[in-house]
């Protein structure tokens, strides 16, 4: 099973790639990809699994626009996600993935941390559109 000092290591490769990290607590860690993109992927090792997670945004409070939100979320977990997919957690977007602790591999790790990397890349632009006028 894949322990905390080997995420750790996991995480180290993708700093080796310009990719920042910093340890938040034991077994916690925030991870800054590379880009122009300013979003944080949190990395859990939360056994049995090592969740992956990053706020996408806040729901919009008006219910026309988050039901058409939410459908379109849905549409991209059933076209575009391969390994995450969107949920609402209290009052915010989200995109997480799980991973089972007992075989994962680096590969694995890259591909989930690559997935919503740039399935938040393709998207971030649209769902954007749904952000309530400021």
């Amino acid at each position: 099973m894949v322990s905390q000092d080997d995420l750790e290591r996991f995480l180290d490769r993708l700093a080796a790639d310009g990719v920042t990290y910093e340890e938040l607590q034991p077994g916690l860690w925030t991870v800054r990809p590379e880009g122009e993109l300013a979003f944080d992927v949190i990395v859990h090792h939360s056994p049995p699994v090592v969740l992956l997670r990053v706020k996408v945004m806040d729901l919009p409070t008006d219910e026309s626009t988050v039901h058409r939100l939410s459908r379109r979320l849905l549409e991209l977990n059933a076209t575009d996600l391969l390994h995450g997919s969107y949920g609402i957690d209290h009052d915010a977007v989200v995109l997480t993935e799980a991973l089972q602790l007992a075989h994962l591999d680096f590969e694995e790790f890259l591909s989930a941390y690559e997935s919503i990397t740039i399935a938040l890349a393709s998207h971030l632009r649209e769902l954007a559109t749904y952000r309530e006028a400021r």
